[in-house]
């Protein structure tokens, strides 16, 4: 691993293709629509390039294709060496998704990640220049929003009747009521058959929601500086910011709008062109691999299989950004009510892997409260966000799958050792490398070790 300190960049994390070969790409819009000669290109080279095994892996939120293929450079690199006689195939998915640029990524100098090195925090605009561009390329068309909303955040004025019009605004920004089937795609329950995906944090109270998670926030940051020894175990956390929390939202509703597109992109898009490999390609085993979003993008491409493809051995998530229930048949709070993929994991002919960790607080403090749906009221007040809530709107990536018979758990250590099951799904706790990463979002983004990709090819049983 590179030293995350260091200002040098290599050849990986300037964004070039990575150095794994033969090496594709497949390029998705919002609508899951494929650029059709990269499809094309890889229908008609796998065979001839005699790959036995294709690793696909989608990416998370990141602003732009640099950014992704560094991700990808970083995480097949350990392949070639720790499966010397496979013939392995790589595919980077590619697909139209954002970062909030002050959210640090494990491995790259701060410098890169921020883009606004060298200019102290407290002087910077709460929504600096990278970010704002990439809303914009997200969410084309909303110029004027973005603008109010950056006016807002940088104002902060004290009436809570601007909470309110930050609110509607964010609202307009990521159009939290789709029609048709995109209701779906946002889901992670179902309840007597209808999607559940109206979360509180856009529907309730804005001043409210706000103060929640400002106070979230301020637990992230004591934790992580109790962590780093900067404070001690009983120092009392900083008092939460206001608009903190109102940037924080603004935030977790453009991941929301997120999490809708990966289930589109999965479905519509890459759950066909694995369909369409399967005719062209019958002898190839693919392996899905997906992290934070990207682990919903690949798990929504079962949906999309054909009917009769079985050509999918495993999928792997690495901190997959959706709910624990999500494969569930049946909720322990609510038995009208199942995982939006339920039964979907019987798609794969082999496992389907889950990995997790509790350093990342991305998914096990902010995730809940981001997920909880409109109606329940429960106060956070006083108690550890993830305790109070964790349990009922709790996410793949804190604490693997759920309420799904037969579910096998494993240490990292063990995992790598032992040889996996050969199907249903199984949980593997990875804190032991999944554990670098600052506030907000702790460790969600700290997926590239060989253990990692040790678990991708033990699930897969490539050799």
């Amino acid at each position: 691993m590179a030293d995350p300190d260091s200002p040098t960049l290599d050849f990986a994390q300037a964004g070039g293709p990575p150095r794994v070969t033969p090496y594709w790409e497949l390029t998705f819009d919002a609508d899951g629509d494929v650029d059709g000669r990269q499809r094309d290109r890889l229908l008609a080279e796998t065979g001839q390039r005699g790959v036995r095994d294709l690793v696909v892996f989608a990416h998370g939120w990141n602003n732009d294709r640099s950014g992704a293929t560094r991700l990808y450079s970083r995480f097949f690199e350990p392949f070639p060496a720790l499966a010397p006689r496979a013939r392995l195939g790589y595919v980077g998915v590619l697909w139209p998704s954002m970062r909030f640029s002050d959210e640090p990524i494990p491995d790259l100098p701060r410098s890169v990640t921020a883009g606004v090195s060298g200019v102290p925090a407290t002087a910077r605009p709460m929504l600096d220049k990278g970010t704002r561009h990439a809303l914009l390329e997200v969410f084309p068309g909303r110029a004027t929003i973005v603008d109010q909303l950056a006016r807002l955040l940088d104002q902060q004025p004290d009436e809570t009747a601007s909470l309110a019009e930050f609110g509607r605004l964010v609202r307009l920004l990521v159009e939290v009521r789709p029609q048709g089937p995109q209701a779906v795609f946002a889901a992670d329950t179902l309840s007597e058959g209808v999607p559940e995906s109206d979360p509180e944090m856009l529907f309730g109270d804005t001043a409210a929601v706000c103060r929640e998670f400002a106070a979230a926030l301020a637990q992230v940051e004591q934790a992580e500086q109790v962590k780093s020894g900067a404070v001690g175990a009983e120092s009392a956390a900083a008092a939460p910011r206001l608009w903190d929390g109102g940037k924080e939202l603004l935030r977790q509703a453009t991941y929301f709008a997120m999490k809708r597109r990966a289930g589109t992109v999965g479905e519509r898009g890459l759950g066909r062109v694995v369909g369409q490999l399967a005719r062209t390609a019958p002898d190839v085993r693919v392996h899905l691999v997906g992290h934070s979003f990207g682990a919903r993008l690949v798990s929504f491409a079962l949906r999309g299989l054909p009917k009769g493809v079985r050509t999918v051995k495993s999928v792997t998530l690495l901190q997959g950004a959706f709910s624990h229930y999500a494969f569930a048949a049946r909720l322990p709070h609510d038995t009208r009510a199942s995982g939006v993929l339920h039964g979907q994991h019987k798609r794969i002919d082999g496992p389907l892997v889950c990995c997790h960790s509790r350093h990342d607080s991305a998914l096990g403090t902010i995730y809940p409260l981001a997920s909880r749906m409109a109606g329940d009221s429960r106060s956070i007040a006083g108690f550890g966000i993830g305790s109070v809530l964790g349990t009922k709107w709790g996410a793949l990536g804190y604490d693997g799958v759920q309420a799904v018979k037969g579910t096998r758990s494993f240490r990292l250590a063990d995992a790598l050792k032992a040889q996996l099951p050969a199907s249903g799904c199984v949980n593997v706790d990875a804190a032991a490398v999944v554990k670098r990463g600052g506030p907000p979002s702790g460790a969600h983004s700290d997926i590239c070790h060989k253990e990692l990709a040790g678990v991708v090819l033990a699930a897969g049983r490539i050799t």
